[in-house]
Formats: C-alpha cells, structure tokens, sequence
C-alpha cells in the first residue's frame, strides 16, 4: 500500500516484497495525475486539490506498471564526464564503442570516420556546446530514419497497417509509443543501442496498430513479427538506464 513519508514523498509496498519511493507534486497545470519514471526516479504529479486518497489510490493501481519500468531502467548508473569541447570522449553508437572527436572548420557538420564522428565546429567557441548537441541529435536521428525506412516494407505488408508519422525524440522513460493518431514515437537514445533492440521496438509499437494493449494476443503478435523480441527487451532492460544517461549527456540541451 501506499504510505506517506516526510516531506513530498509517498512510500509503496510492491507484491514482490519491495518498496518504491515516489515523488509527488502538485502542478498548477495538471490536468490529471500522472506517473513517470526516469532514471533520477518515481514522480506522481497531480492537480491542486486531488485528495490524498485518491492520490493513493492511484499509485497502488499502477504499482506493477511502476515496479516493471524501474526494473527496465535499472537505475543504478555511474556518473558520466560531462561533454567538453575540444576533448575528445567515448560513447555508444549502435551497439559499439564510438569515439567523439572535435576540429574547427568554416561550419558546422559531423565527419564520420571509421570507429567514430569529429564534431567540426567554427571558431570562435562561443556557442560550440549547444551547436555540438544539435549536429549530434540530428545525426542520431539520421541513424535511426535511415533503419527505419529499411524495415517498414518489409513489416507493413505483414501487418496490412502503417503508421501515419514517424517522430524520433529523447524519451524520459519510454523506449517507444503509438498515438491515437497511429503516429509512431522512437527514443532517440536507440540510436546508440544495437540496431536490433531498435527493430524490436520498432516492431513492438507496430503492433499497437493491431492490439492497443499488452495482452497474449499482443505479444503473439510481436512474436510474429520480430521472434527475437525477448532477448532485445532484456537488453534494454539491463542496459536502459546507461543509454537514456549518455543520449542526457549528448543533447542534455536540445529541445524534447
């Protein structure tokens, strides 16, 4: 059950014997109550005025939901250098180990070469940090389009269903979702996993096209379409939390 702490804080008791700690708020702007999990934890906001009841009520709904996204976070992560122009640092980049490096060129670009990018950025550095977080975002984004666009045809046939947009952007806690409108979301951040936890979540969301919910019939249905999906589920449950921090790290700055 759900139990108050000191101070803005709500304590919940899982089936599985643990216990969650939840930030809670109320935001002047908020509509409903909503739950979101990122890698500096639990946060339950809600309307000025909810009761504190209903407040409870809430969570313990969603207690299994809550248990099963910071299980998939695995929130323990080491703290990261942050991004520093002109130095060079490692990061991942589908899967493997890429080098970020820097040089001064007449305008911005990114130079791929063979185990890593070069950030080119004009002189003077007055804004080069900013400008460094938008070439990388857009060039992550450019890795997964690219991918994408080579396995819809070959999914949609499949499915007899295609999504109407595809919008590719840093997710707090989510890998992926479809909207009301069958317009795909993709997390940014799976441009630095392997290629293959990509096309899972890819496939996972084409499938909401067909099954809204998470049921038997879903899964069967993702079983279908992508046979590996386990083994790439788990993977980005092992290794979620590092990618979300590095992608944090790379365009902390760029607009969600």
């Amino acid at each position: 059950m759900a139990q108050h702490l000191e101070g803005d804080w709500l304590e919940l008791a899982t089936l599985s014997g643990s216990t969650i700690r939840v930030l809670k708020a109320a935001h002047p702007r908020a509509r409903r109550l909503r739950l979101t999990v990122t890698p500096k934890g639990a946060r339950l906001s809600y309307p000025h005025g909810t009761h504190p009841a209903q407040v409870n009520a809430f969570l313990r709904s969603h207690a299994d939901w809550l248990e099963q996204k910071l299980d998939e976070l695995n929130l323990t992560v080491k703290p990261l250098p942050p991004l520093r122009v002109g130095h060079a640092t490692d990061f991942p980049l589908r899967g493997q180990i890429a080098t970020l490096d820097w040089a001064a060129g007449p305008y911005p670009r990114i130079e791929p070469f063979e185990g890593g990018i070069t950030l080119v950025i004009p002189r003077p550095h007055t804004r080069a940090l900013p400008i460094a977080r938008g070439l990388l975002a857009s060039h992550l984004e450019a890795q997964i389009r690219r991918d994408v666009s080579r396995w819809l045809p070959g999914y949609v046939p499949q499915l007899g269903l295609a999504p109407t947009a595809l919008k590719i952007r840093p997710m707090k806690s989510l890998w992926g979702s479809l909207d009301t409108r069958d317009r795909i979301n993709l997390d940014l951040a799976l441009a630095l996993a392997p290629p293959a936890a990509l096309r899972y979540v890819l496939a996972h969301e084409l499938c909401h096209l067909k099954v809204r919910n998470h049921s038997p019939r879903f899964w069967a249905q993702v079983e279908n379409l992508f046979p590996d999906w386990r083994a790439q589920r788990s993977w980005l449950r092992l290794n979620g939390a590092s990618l979300k921090s590095e992608l944090d790290r790379l365009v902390a700055d760029v607009a969600d």
